[in-house]
């Protein structure tokens, strides 16, 4: 289906008059519904990192560090609009920030677990989309598979997010380089990010980034737990070099460390095989140790502490793995934006 495109009193004291005029300096610097950005992804679907060109993720980049700074305080651009949050796997991170992120834009969020809809089972996902849209201006999906979402978007005139599958995590990785980009600049070309653990969706995401930003990605681990090979030859036909490996030299040296649990949900069956294969891929302070003098380490969480990393690691003066959370809620903030901006209310 073809988508619709898609004043303050004078103080009396020096000191005061002082404060005022800064306060007066900041509401200069704020935007309003004349000054906001025009929305570059207008209407469409955010499935993969790579539905946006490199232009395009600067505009959201930047978008979430001028939201991240307070400048589109008082601004609701999505103002009646609603957002039908789809849960077929739990989550902490991801309903909160999407859910507190539309109120924050003016619109409104409503969830949806698997119980109530029963994706593919009470119903099918065609028939789901095809209701969404017509009470919803846009659907978030945290759901097992890839081809669930790719069904929802063929299905259904309003934007649709992946907010994690099976294959992939792209809205975890805004947040992600967000705050790698706090650390190190928007020019990232060149950047050692090395992820080490499962080669699961995070891993494939960060492949993605690699196209798009310029970073020198890294992938490390255990035989026969590597990419999925299709996002690895999304990488190779567009000339982006990606380096696989087993060795865990690769880490030293590196900006930026990251992991992610070695069991994602739906895998329980195989915990004990995992946990058997992963020994020695675990973060410790120790590894972070051998990182670049100002290198840091993220984590998607939730972590399984004991397994891929320990409490000393998330806590150690190199990570930024609650940093990385919080920008959940502003990347996600200017995903929205970008894909909904341009959007007025039905009603």
């Amino acid at each position: 289906m073809t988508k619709a495109t898609k004043s303050a009193k004078k103080a009396l004291k020096p000191e005061k008059a002082k404060i005022a005029s800064a306060s007066q300096m900041n509401k200069n610097t704020l935007l309003t519904p004349e000054t906001l950005p025009t929305p570059v992804m207008a209407g469409r679907d955010f499935l993969s990192n790579l539905d946006m060109s490199a232009a395009e993720l600067r505009a959201v980049m930047d978008t979430a560090h001028s939201m991240k700074r307070g400048k589109w305080r008082g601004v609701k651009p999505l103002s009646g609009l609603s957002l039908a949050l789809v849960f077929e796997k739990s989550s902490l991170r991801t309903r909160t920030t999407f859910d507190v992120g539309m109120y924050q834009l003016g619109g409104h969020a409503i969830t949806l677990s698997n119980t109530e809809i029963g994706l593919g089972t009470r119903e099918r996902v065609s028939d789901v989309a095809r209701n969404l849209e017509r009470w919803v201006d846009g659907v978030m999906g945290r759901v097992y598979l890839q081809q669930t979402l790719h069904e929802l978007a063929d299905h259904a005139a309003i934007p649709v997010i992946n907010g994690l599958s099976d294959m992939l995590h792209p809205a975890q990785l805004l947040a992600d380089y967000q705050t790698i980009e706090e650390e190190f600049g928007t020019d990232l070309r060149g950047r050692r990010v090395v992820y080490i653990g499962d080669g699961n969706n995070l891993a494939n995401s960060h492949i993605h980034m690699g196209i798009l930003t310029g970073s020198d990605v890294t992938v490390v681990t255990p035989v026969g737990y590597e990419p999925n090979a299709g996002v690895l030859m999304d990488a190779v036909q567009q000339g982006t070099r990606i380096t696989l490996t087993h060795d865990l030299a690769a880490i030293e040296g590196a900006d930026v460390l990251y992991t992610d649990v070695w069991i994602s949900m739906g895998m329980e069956a195989e915990a004990d095989i995992r946990r058997r294969a992963f020994q020695g891929y675990q973060v410790t302070p120790r590894m972070l140790d051998t990182l670049a003098p100002d290198g840091i380490f993220l984590h998607c969480l939730p972590a399984h502490y004991g397994e891929e990393t320990v409490p000393e690691a998330t806590e150690h003066p190199k990570s930024r793995v609650f940093d990385q959370a919080e920008n959940r809620l502003h990347a996600q903030k200017a995903l929205l934006y970008h894909l909904m901006g341009d959007m007025k209310p039905r009603w």
